[in-house]
């Protein structure tokens, strides 16, 4: 399995993984704003973007085991590893699996907590639906609750983009990954167990995956860090791309390296 993958700029390794139903087109501002500070990896993740889905069985273990293979493939032993979103889930996979190969976390617009039974029944039900009849409820159910009230008002050229991402989501993919998501683990003794610093990122406008999930995190790492993004929803670095840029850049450059 080989990951699509855009990259830019030189120095410390920084991998972000992209939301649900989205791609790594999402971190065009986060390539071109970090690129002076940090070489930005950014992935699609399996049946997204330009990466196939293959045949494996749902899993996000999968997908951050397809993240490790990314490293090898780029040459890179360790990195700060992050996402946004299902991202984030892909990255508690990540420590979970490969903590040798962490220099940090990135945790932004997320939550460690596996889905409760209703959760789950939401997940395959729009699986279903969209291997039907494609990605209708998407644009219905879904992209709504992407971005803020403050996004949907002021800022229609963003909210035009997340649509046209949505819309472009391929519907095989979007259903593996919906039941991936709904079997994914409790994360909360993995970030207890980290060994590297965290940076927890959230909207404060997220509906989603709310500041006091992020908070909960952020009390689960060892050596973390909140940032609150103001008047961005769940997309925090596609509604707000300057001040989570100015986090990111921040954090890593902390981190020692090599």
């Amino acid at each position: 399995m080989h990951l699509y993958s855009r990259s830019a700029g030189s120095g410390v390794p920084v991998v972000l993984l992209h939301a649900f139903p989205l791609s790594s087109a999402m971190w065009l501002a986060q390539r071109e704003g970090l690129a002076a500070s940090c070489r930005v990896i950014t992935p699609d993740l399996r049946g997204f973007g330009g990466s196939v889905l293959n045949d494996e069985p749902p899993s996000i273990d999968v997908m951050a085991d397809d993240v490790a293979a990314l490293l090898d493939a780029e040459g890179v032993e360790r990195a700060v590893v992050g996402g946004l979103s299902m991202g984030g889930y892909v990255t508690m996979a990540f420590c979970r699996r490969h903590p040798d190969r962490l220099l940090g976390v990135i945790l932004a617009d997320t939550r460690a907590a596996a889905d409760q039974e209703q959760a789950r029944a939401n997940r395959e039900r729009i699986a279903a639906a969209v291997s039907a009849n494609g990605n209708a409820i998407l644009l219905d159910e879904v992209l709504p609750g992407l971005v803020g009230p403050t996004t949907r008002q002021r800022r229609g050229m963003v909210f035009g983009r997340v649509r046209g991402l949505v819309q472009a989501a391929p519907p095989g993919a979007v259903a593996w990954a919906q039941r991936a998501m709904a079997g994914r683990a409790d994360s909360f003794d993995t970030l207890r167990d980290l060994k590297v610093p965290a940076l927890v990122i959230v909207g404060e406008e997220d509906q989603m995956t709310t500041p006091a999930d992020a908070e909960a995190m952020a009390e689960a790492v060892p050596d973390s860090r909140l940032t609150v993004i103001e008047a961005a929803g769940h997309l925090s670095a596609v509604e707000q791309p300057e001040a989570f840029n100015r986090a990111v850049a921040a954090f890593v450059g902390e981190i020692s390296w090599p």
